[in-house]
């Protein structure tokens, strides 16, 4: 999956060609940088691969689900509807703009449940952002619906699934703004960094500002831009973007190798009858980032982890133990563990959390290994660790 398992010379082209111009920032400084606009060649490349009007670099994929909140117009006291089954990035985003976290159930896609988030609608509610986990894909088509309906913002986050399409375009690009997260473990990486998309011409010039301060970009002297309205510090460096560019030049390539060490493996585990997968719904196709299934039980899915680990299989994660991905082990946000004050909107909003069970997320969650696909593998190491992962499972069923 990590795009950095195959750096070569393509990064280090680009990233030498920063380096020779010396500008690593990347707005202004025209006469110095030898035409080198890393950002804005990453940002047009972004525009072609997820088949997108728009697409604004930010600094993480954390940045960009808080910038697509932020030009949705999420603020203080508005509810966010989002899975149970997420990064902890997604909720702090939302706590970020004075917002409300608004978790519910998800079904076996690993993504929102659409009659969970159909009952967790209030007057208060906002946005809905569903989270295309493990490269996986929420039902979009039903939240598209239901936003239309209510009137509400979608936001998809998309930071663990780019590459994934829905009805023959990219996740990211079906909301009113989409988010993608370029860290060191993402398929495509620039070490840190992110990207907002959309195709409204307004959520992108807001997105464009509010990234950098507020800056309109008007004009060739930075110092008297004007600022239309406050922004934040979420800018990408011509380094990060650099390696992105690269990077991204080579997506489907990497998709390539992924679906065919994903299919080995899911091959081999389809021999186990207690063994069935993640569903993609109809009209998707997943990035194959991630092979997810499920056992029978909980029990049986911990005693299958612990023969993986035995086996010497890494890369394999049970969430329902995890304490980044999955709400039941959050107890900072339950408890609302803050360093500063949080509004008493917020605090009465998680309130509820601290004794709430989600039944049907723990369903899944408990009974779900999802398995990290490498693009490093050679065809005999994928097919040995296929044999391996099989005998391993089979032992505790």
């Amino acid at each position: 999956m990590p795009g950095f398992e195959l750096f070569g010379s393509a990064e280090q082209k680009e990233v030498q060609d920063v380096l020779d111009s010396g500008i690593l920032m990347r707005y202004g400084f025209d006469a110095m940088r030898n035409n080198h606009w890393k950002a804005k060649e990453l940002e047009t490349e972004l525009q072609t691969q997820m088949q997108v009007k728009h697409a604004q670099l930010v600094s993480s994929g954390t940045a960009a689900v808080s910038v697509a909140l932020a030009i949705a117009g999420v603020g203080a006291g508005d509810e966010v509807i989002l899975p149970t089954f997420t990064f902890v990035a997604s909720f702090e985003a939302v706590l970020m703009l004075g917002a409300i976290p608004v978790l519910v159930d998800i079904d076996d896609t690993l993504t929102l449940d659409i009659d969970a988030v159909k009952a967790a609608i209030t007057p208060k509610t906002k946005a809905i952002m569903p989270v295309h986990m493990c490269g996986g894909i929420a039902h979009l088509s039903a939240l598209k619906e239901i936003c239309k309906t209510h009137n509400l913002k979608l936001i998809e986050d998309a930071c663990q699934a780019i590459g994934a399409t829905y009805q023959g375009i990219p996740v990211g690009a079906h909301g009113d703004a989409g988010c993608l997260s370029f860290d060191f473990v993402k398929t495509i990486t620039c070490g840190e960094g992110g990207a907002v998309l959309t195709n409204s011409d307004d959520l992108a010039t807001w997105a464009d500002h509010y990234s950098d301060h507020g800056h309109d970009h008007l004009g060739t002297d930075r110092g008297a831009e004007s600022h239309p309205f406050l922004g934040y510090n979420f800018r990408i460096s011509e380094l990060h973007a650099a390696v992105g560019l690269a990077q991204v030049r080579r997506l489907n390539d990497f998709i390539t190798i992924q679906k065919k060490h994903f299919t080995v493996l899911k091959d081999a585990l389809s021999t186990i009858p207690e063994v069935t997968f993640r569903t993609i719904p109809e009209g998707g196709e997943e990035n194959y980032s991630f092979l997810s299934f499920f056992l029978p039980d909980l029990e049986t899915t911990r005693a299958a982890m612990n023969a993986l680990k035995e086996a010497g299989i890494d890369g394999s994660f049970h969430y329902y133990d995890n304490n980044w991905h999955y709400v039941r082990r959050w107890e900072h946000l339950k408890g609302v563990k803050t360093l500063y004050p949080m509004s008493q909107q917020i605090q009465s909003g998680l309130k509820e959390l601290e004794g709430k069970t989600f039944t049907q997320s723990d369903h899944f969650i408990g009974r779900n290994i999802s398995c990290l696909i490498k693009l490093s593998w050679t065809e005999d190491e994928v097919k040995l660790r296929a044999s391996k992962m099989v005998e391993a499972i089979k032992s505790v069923l």
